[in-house]
């Protein structure tokens, strides 16, 4: 009796809270990495703002959950999967502040982020969402310090992670934390994932996610189809012609970055399609992207996306 008290005593609650049209995949992730574990160190409960009712998803799936926001009372850690952005529930944000001040342990995955952020619980925090909406919750939420590169970010209470397969990542670091690493190689191999991925969202960002520049469109467009040629800021003015001052301050206006931080990240970006082709051999790609040599490439691309030409190749060829 005394063992069985003790192990109950030791299980951790885990507690998802779906919002409204809740993103289907980030809850499952959630319930299976901990539901499913093997070992009775965790016990997860799914939660509602509207127990009982059919709980839409972002899939289309109808789900019933019984269990409402009560259930986040003895919970040692709460997390919000993704949900179409917009206003949480204000019962909601209140629960989850309540279990913050309890000291539960919160976590987001994806636009799950935006509730916490409503919440007021990344105020002066770091936290990630995914790429895709990582420029909204900055504007939304200008209090909060958006990293759109993160795969996961942990600020001790709080915890955000990025889109979709990125939970996963949060959750098995979250295992980690708790039981060691040991435990979450061991989850992760059960799973049949990686522990850990090298870099973070940027290098999976599409090449065309950056706006067309409005008025810079002919530059820009010119500089895409000759990125294997030896461009500087100064020809780019030249193509736009404006001064260099005038090329700054519309880049900075139009992407946010200076011309030549834009001109390298498209080197990085054609240079990333060329990596998917296996055929095509490091050094020319290098050529290929302007960016010169193998040394070069390499260079840029950890300083950038945090991982090599070589291991980004390998997760995106077949």
């Amino acid at each position: 009796m005394l063992a069985a008290m003790r192990k109950k005593a030791a299980t951790h609650h885990v507690v998802v809270l779906a919002m409204p049209s809740v993103v289907a995949f980030d809850l499952t992730i959630a319930t299976h990495v901990f539901g499913h574990e093997g070992h009775g160190r965790y016990a997860v409960t799914i939660c509602s703002p509207e127990p009982g009712a059919s709980a839409t998803t972002t899939s289309g799936l109808c789900l019933s959950i019984e269990a409402g926001l009560d259930a986040m009372a003895d919970a040692d850690t709460v997390i919000v999967p993704g949900f179409a952005r917009g206003p949480a529930p204000r019962r909601a944000l209140d629960a989850l502040n309540l279990a913050y001040r309890r000291g539960a342990r919160i976590a987001s995955i994806c636009t799950g982020a935006f509730a916490l952020a409503q919440a007021g619980l990344l105020d002066g925090r770091r936290a990630t969402t995914h790429w895709f909406h990582a420029d909204a919750l900055a504007r939304e939420h200008p209090r909060v310090k958006v990293d759109a590169n993160a795969l996961y970010i942990d600020e001790g209470q709080v915890l955000t992670s990025a889109g979709l397969a990125a939970g996963l990542d949060l959750c098995l670091y979250l295992i980690g934390c708790d039981h060691g690493r040991s435990a979450a190689v061991l989850r992760a191999r059960h799973m049949v994932t990686p522990l850990h991925r090298a870099g973070g969202q940027a290098q999976f960002i599409p090449s065309d996610a950056s706006a067309d520049g409005g008025d810079l469109a002919h530059v820009t467009a010119w500089a895409c189809a000759n990125l294997h040629l030896p461009i500087t800021v100064a020809d780019l003015a030249r193509k736009g012609m404006r001064s260099s001052r005038t090329l700054h301050r519309g880049f900075r206006t139009s992407f946010g970055m200076s011309p030549r931080a834009w001109l390298i990240l498209q080197r990085l970006r054609a240079a990333c399609t060329m990596l998917e082709n296996p055929d095509i051999t490091v050094d020319e790609v290098a050529r290929r992207s302007g960016l010169g040599t193998a040394t070069n490439l390499r260079m840029h691309f950890h300083r950038a996306f945090a991982t090599t030409p070589t291991d980004y190749r390998r997760a995106f060829t077949p």
